[in-house]
């Protein structure tokens, strides 16, 4: 196995040239966050398609209005319901 040291260290003395450009003070998220807000945006973007489908599946036939001649406070029991505020 050939020895890897020099092309390492030339390697390195690359990196650190470019990391030297970069601000010292300034803290940046990295691979390690884009990889994490990428999972999350799949994993939204797959909730709302799922939501999407499930809620297209949903077939919502409002019943004709029974209280229609009835008191407006009654709920749908018929009894009273109680004074809200």
């Amino acid at each position: 196995m050939p020895d890897m040291s020099a092309s390492a260290s030339l390697a390195m003395t690359h990196f650190v040239t470019l990391a030297k450009e970069v601000d010292e003070d300034k803290v940046t998220p990295g691979v390690l966050g884009f990889i994490v807000f990428a999972a999350m945006a799949l994993a939204v973007w797959a909730l709302m398609k799922s939501m999407s489908k499930h809620m297209n599946k949903v077939d919502f036939q409002e019943s004709p209005d029974e209280t229609s001649g009835k008191n407006t406070a009654e709920g749908p029991s018929g009894k009273a319901s109680p004074a809200k505020g």
